[in-house]
């Protein structure tokens, strides 16, 4: 069965909410952040280093000076510098309300996607972004934030990382159609841990390469990483509204908040529950807005 553009960031969204679990225990593993970062996407070059050269040959990795140029603003920005905000952002505000912050992605698409590409933002699509941010936000804190824990410096890093975040869906749009999706992703890997190696060393934090450590590291790459991203450069190009793209792909803060469950052994609470089904009922409303649009 064919799976559309729709469907393959969904997917990719249900693979992005597996990325706590392999956090969880690679910290329990004795690495930081910054190292997990960089082992994530490490692996996952030399994973599609060795994937692309089995599948097309080392001279399919060649690409022009324009696509390299994507590739390195999509690894430097979009996992790089992303990484480096987000990471701060947990240290600083905490783990819930930096995934609230990263959600205001949807809304830095659809702006963006509106001023660089003229999409329409229709009152069902405006309705759609404001009840998907609504529904991360509950089915993350179920409702209740710290406010003592409150930085500005903490959102500013947040809501970079959001921003990070929805360049992701510009920049992969505009360079979609000028690169096979496996070796657009071999590059922006490279440029990404070339970013978060020149971070980790100048944080001075301890580099471990324990079996457990790397074991974790590569399936933390394979699967949310690799996967994830190469189902989601291929969903873009087939997706003609951008703004609906993070709308979709938020189903990754329902599969996190269901996984961690198993983890924490924390309970789905009523406002929680209530977040996951405005999360749902946003993406019902994306693919309603694209049949009325039709």
């Amino acid at each position: 069965m064919k799976v559309n553009g729709n469907g393959q960031v969904l997917m990719a969204g249900i693979l992005w909410g597996t990325i706590g679990i392999f956090i969880w225990y690679m910290e329990r593993a004795g690495a930081t952040i910054e190292w997990i970062s960089f082992l994530r996407v490490f692996f996952s070059w030399l994973i599609l280093l060795a994937f692309v050269g089995w599948r097309s040959g080392w001279a399919s990795m060649k690409v022009s000076p324009k696509v390299m140029a994507y590739c390195a603003l999509l690894g430097l920005i979009c996992h790089g510098i992303y990484n480096i905000f987000y990471s701060l952002a947990v240290t600083t505000i905490g783990v819930s309300l930096s995934a609230v912050l990263l959600n205001a992605a949807t809304v830095f698409t659809a702006v963006l996607s509106a001023i660089l590409f003229s999409e329409r933002i229709t009152p069902m699509k405006g309705l759609a972004l404001g009840i998907n941010v609504l529904g991360c936000i509950l089915a993350v804190t179920g409702g209740t934030l710290d406010i003592a824990s409150l930085s500005l410096w903490g959102l500013f890093d947040g809501l970079m990382a959001g921003l990070c975040y929805a360049l992701t869906a510009i920049i992969g749009k505009v360079a979609g159609h000028e690169a096979d999706a496996f070796v657009m992703s071999l590059w922006s890997f490279f440029w990404a841990a070339l970013c978060l190696l020149g971070w980790t060393l100048w944080q001075q934090g301890p580099l471990l390469m324990t079996p457990t450590l790397l074991g974790l590291g590569f399936f933390y790459a394979l699967i949310p990483t690799v996967l994830g991203y190469i189902l989601y450069y291929l969903g873009l190009q087939q997706i003609e509204d951008l703004s609906r793209v993070p709308v979709l792909a938020s189903l990754e803060t329902v599969a996190a908040v269901i996984l961690g469950m198993g983890l924490t052994g924390d309970i789905l609470h009523l406002p929680n529950l209530v977040g996951i089904a405005f999360i749902i009922a946003s993406q019902w409303l994306i693919g309603k807005n694209r049949h009325d649009d039709a």
